[in-house]
């Protein structure tokens, strides 16, 4: 009988069989490893992407924050304007009516009667002068009461005095200045 050996050949499949399981384990490591650093490259890519959008979104914040204070300045700057607007609309509302009070009054003052002061304190108003009778007193409250600019006239007082020796009549007189919707409202009459 012929005895064969197969010790060598079962060594040479075994080391064999363990070149070939070292070779898949280093051909798997490497693809794990290759995977791993591709999807660590990708993440990276999407790591700077998404800063390079926070970094936009930033700057566009930044921006608006910018246009934001513009349009608050603006804002400023336009109630500003409004107030002086309204403080030069009262002017001019100021400045027209005392003088159209002042034209109702001289409108309203009869000959032969003079104005010696003339006040007003909000809507008070107080009137003194001279006249030579009682009459032309009258008249001259009727005057006023017929104006669209004063209301509640009242005498205060009317007495005799001597100007330049002839005898005349002194009077104050107290009124109020009618609101400027019941003047609009009125149609102005006046006497002479």
């Amino acid at each position: 009988m012929i005895k064969i050996n197969l010790l060598p050949v079962r060594a040479t499949k075994k080391k064999e069989t363990i070149r070939q399981q070292v070779v898949l384990m280093v051909v798997s490591l490497s693809a794990v490893i290759a995977i791993c650093v591709l999807v660590f490259l990708f993440l990276q890519v999407k790591i700077q992407y998404a800063k390079g959008e926070i970094e936009n979104s930033e700057n566009e914040i930044k921006e608006l924050k910018a246009k934001i204070g513009k349009v608050n300045d603006l804002k400023k700057l336009k109630d500003e304007v409004t107030k002086k607007l309204d403080v030069l609309s009262m002017l001019r509302k100021g400045k027209v009516g005392p003088v159209h009070r002042l034209m109702t009054i001289s409108d309203a003052t009869p000959e032969k009667l003079w104005l010696t002061k003339y006040s007003e304190s909000g809507n008070d108003v107080s009137i003194s002068g001279i006249s030579y009778n009682e009459d032309l007193i009258a008249e001259f409250m009727k005057n006023l009461e017929a104006s669209q600019d004063y209301e509640n006239i009242e005498l205060l007082v009317s007495e005799q005095t001597n100007v330049a020796g002839v005898k005349a009549k002194r009077f104050d007189l107290r009124l109020k200045i009618k609101s400027a919707k019941i003047s609009e409202a009125k149609p102005q009459v006046q006497k002479k």
